[in-house]
């Protein structure tokens, strides 16, 4: 086993990855994991839903919707991934939950990953924040372990973490040590609200969270450290409103 990896393909398993437009990426380079053929346990479709199945999972790279051939449709499961040089595949998470940051495709468990590293972190959570040189950059807030205290130096631990781990490029714009993240009562931490904050978005119904409580604090904490930094965005489009609001929602 190869730490981080899922392995290299099982018998008869044929994955092949791709990037937004059909192309194979050379190792090394993330992209959209796909399964070039049939396998025995594959599951034929979406009961009483059978166009449903073939949008959700084919239609992205079919290049002839009327062909018979196998061939022409590799099957989507809406997974980012890299393979590395030796054949053996790193699931990066959902594609919804990829950050494209200056063309490089960030997988947000990675980045949450890296800042788990550091030994006082209980809790990460990356978000995106529209930003209009790079498109998107990274923000990423930790909870810490009791006992530790927020400040410079553990932003800068949390930072420099995520820049060994993955690369300058995934450097967050802004590390946000919070009490607490706001969660569901079955413990899934509700990015999309997180992701709303740092962009000046609608946060949406949060009555389903076990500590809504924790959300104005948070929203206090980062918005008035933006607002005094001068970091305030633009007005949001309808498409990024729509893509904040349904961050972290797979």
């Amino acid at each position: 086993m190869k730490p981080g990896s899922c392995g290299p393909a099982a018998l008869g398993i044929y994955p092949i990855i791709y990037d937004e437009n059909g192309d194979e990426v050379p190792d090394g380079r993330a992209g959209n994991i796909c399964i070039r053929n049939p396998w025995p346990g594959i599951f034929e479709t979406i009961w009483g839903q059978p166009e449903r199945f073939v949008d959700t999972y084919y239609r992205k790279y079919n290049k002839d919707p009327d062909s018979k051939d196998w061939r022409d449709w590799p099957y989507f499961a809406g997974d980012g991934a890299v393979r590395a040089a030796d054949g053996y595949f790193r699931i990066l998470g959902r594609v919804d939950d990829v950050i494209n940051v200056a063309g490089h495709r960030l997988g947000t468990k990675e980045i949450e990953s890296a800042a788990l590293t550091v030994g006082e972190v209980a809790e990460a959570a990356a978000v995106p924040v529209i930003d209009d040189i790079r498109g998107r950059a990274v923000e990423i807030y930790v909870a810490l372990k009791p006992g530790f205290e927020p400040g410079k130096e553990m932003e800068n631990k949390v930072t420099a973490a995520i820049e060994k781990e993955i690369g300058k490029i995934a450097r967050p714009k802004n590390v946000w040590i919070v009490p607490d993240m706001p969660k569901t009562r079955s413990g899934k931490i509700m990015r999309r609200v997180i992701a709303a904050t740092s962009n000046f978005a609608d946060i949406g119904d949060i009555t389903t969270l076990a500590n809504p409580e924790v959300v104005e604090q948070i929203r206090h904490q980062v918005q008035n450290t933006k607002h005094a930094k001068g970091e305030v965005p633009r007005e949001l489009t309808e498409a990024e409103e729509a893509e904040i609001a349904s961050f972290g929602s797979e």
